[in-house]
């Protein structure tokens, strides 16, 4: 297959490497025609994933027509608010007849205002094209070295394309699952980040084991009721995108909304840590796309709703914990 991963930061690169190592045709598209001519001449992504070099399979481009032109996969490797304006170049840059057999999301958010999934925008600014999200507990690094891990490829309906995908990325390094609930996968890669910015509060204080356990077992519960208020089905949430990455990013110390969280714990404020950052910390805009989404549909989430004011109302980390402890005692 030829395949074509627009976005070249550190999710990006490493699945390049990845496909590129499954015996693939595989363009890396910087945005930048300047970051393309750097990383084509150093061989290596030392803004986003230093210490790793790209082989010569990996080819790297940002002139998006020509690149397009042959694209069996189109893979999509931007922040959820920039996916938008990254279908438009796409749209602009696609042949009149493209031979793209499935666009495939590794965003992981809500876009702010309109609160649409990642495959929701892609769907609406590149009408007519299939649209799968590839989404999981996959830390880009160990990725890129070839290190075990497992995925879940999700579609709305069937597609003729997904199994021959499934069977194209997967190998030795990588086992990826199929799913027909794309709500719910793309549901579960937008919360466990908001989750993630509350384990690593929790740790910043200092709370211990049985908190961060506690946590996450509300959070999951959480991310249940929220997904399915929202069409999603449970059981989605109980496989790799739900509970495999809310673990993951939960506990992982590679994982930037759990250092975006460890950092508030600590007394860091929002402005400061966000202030000059080359990478972006995907949960920070998705509480708040998430808060607002809740809040119209009248859905129950206290954890989201403590880190929404952490973030945006200016709520000190042990506050909200105190408010999360000393909520109405309850049946679990």
């Amino acid at each position: 297959m030829n395949f074509v991963v627009v976005g070249a930061g550190a999710w990006g690169t490493a699945f390049a490497l990845h496909v590129a190592r499954a015996g693939h045709r595989v363009v890396l598209a910087p945005r930048r025609a300047e970051q393309a001519a750097a990383l084509a001449v150093s061989r290596e992504n030392t803004d986003y994933l230093p210490g790793i070099p790209l082989p010569a399979a990996v080819t790297v481009s940002a002139d998006l027509p020509a690149v397009l032109a042959d694209a069996d996969v189109v893979v999509l490797a931007c922040p959820t608010q920039a996916l938008r304006q990254t279908c438009a170049r796409v749209r602009a840059a696609l042949p009149a007849e493209p031979r793209v057999n499935i666009v495939v999301s590794l965003a992981k958010g809500l876009e702010l205002g309109t609160h649409l999934r990642p495959s929701e925008v892609i769907a609406e600014t590149l009408r007519g094209l299939p649209v799968g999200s590839l989404t999981g507990p996959t830390n880009a690094a160990e990725v890129a070295r070839g290190l075990p891990a497992a995925m879940v490829l999700a579609v709305a309906g069937a597609l003729p394309a997904v199994g021959a995908l499934q069977a194209a990325i997967s190998g030795p390094t990588l086992r990826v699952y199929t799913s027909g609930d794309l709500a719910g996968v793309e549901y579960g890669g937008c919360l466990k980040n908001i989750y993630a910015i509350a384990a690593g509060c929790a740790a910043g204080l200092g709370l211990g084991d049985n908190a961060k356990a506690a946590l996450l077992t509300r959070a999951l519960a959480e991310m249940v009721r929220v997904g399915t208020a929202l069409g999603a089905k449970a059981e989605t949430f109980y496989g790799l995108s739900g509970f495999g990455d809310l673990v993951a990013t939960c506990h992982g110390g590679w994982s930037r909304n759990r250092e975006f969280g460890v950092k508030l714990g600590e007394g860091a404020t929002v402005a400061s840590l966000l202030d000059h950052r080359k990478t972006v910390v995907e949960g920070h805009k998705t509480t708040e796309s998430f808060a607002e989404l809740c809040a119209a549909k009248g859905i129950d989430a206290p954890i989201l709703g403590e880190v929404y004011a952490i973030l945006f109302g200016g709520k000190q980390p042990a506050a909200a914990l105190a408010a999360l402890m000393s909520r109405g005692l309850k049946r679990e």
